[in-house]
């Protein structure tokens, strides 16, 4: 019987078998890898998959729409370029604060445009007392504002949670899991949820002029 040494010196890579890896691309397309000596060859898989089974856009419209407040909605901008779901929630005001998102329907809704990127070192607290002002606007002449960014997860939730924390009297965790709790995919970028957990709207008031 050889020893485990004496099996290593007389190996030889020609006794292994050829090894071939089929590989799926995020488009769908099938190649296949085959290792020769140290160089790996590629080519077409002859076999095409019916469909394509890797990554899948979602062309769907994100219609949902998170009931913050009687006055007071969350949602996308799907939604708020669907005049179906803003009659059906008895819409009059939008405060939009996507990036590049026009106002779809100018002359039916109040609208008040912040043009905010959702980037971690975006101040964000620097929008929320004009957003809450527009929001305590919509409620006082008895309106219903939709709140939306691009996809209704960042932006507009943390101007809602600013909102709640400086008109409602909410801590930073109590908007959240309200927030939460009406549009589950709620989930500002860490710097945004940083700067609101340090946020305090009384003082922020009194920088502006704000406080009675």
């Amino acid at each position: 019987m050889q020893s485990l040494a004496q099996e290593i010196k007389a190996f030889s890579k020609n006794n292994l078998r050829k090894q071939c890896t089929r590989v799926t691309t995020l488009s769908g397309r099938r190649i296949i890898e085959t290792w020769k000596g140290s160089t790996v060859h590629v080519v077409e898989d002859t076999v095409q998959p019916e469909t394509a089974v890797g990554y899948v856009q979602d062309n769907t419209w994100d219609l949902q729409v998170g009931f913050i407040k009687p006055h007071l909605l969350l949602g996308s901008q799907d939604a708020a370029h669907d005049f179906g779901t803003l009659r059906k929630y008895k819409v009059t005001h939008i405060l939009n604060v996507a990036y590049g998102v026009e106002n779809a329907f100018p002359d039916l809704f109040i609208y008040k445009t912040q043009s905010i990127c959702d980037l971690p070192d975006t101040d964000i607290t620097a929008h929320l007392q004009e957003c809450s002002q527009f929001i305590e606007q919509a409620r006082e002449e008895r309106g219903v504002v939709l709140v939306h960014c691009n996809t209704g997860v960042s932006r507009s939730v943390a101007v809602v949670i600013g909102y709640l924390m400086s008109r409602e009297g909410l801590s930073f965790q109590d908007a959240l899991a309200c927030v939460k709790s009406a549009r589950p995919t709620s989930s500002p970028n860490p710097g945004f949820i940083e700067q609101l957990k340090n946020y305090k709207p009384q003082e922020n008031m009194h920088v502006n002029g704000l406080a009675h």
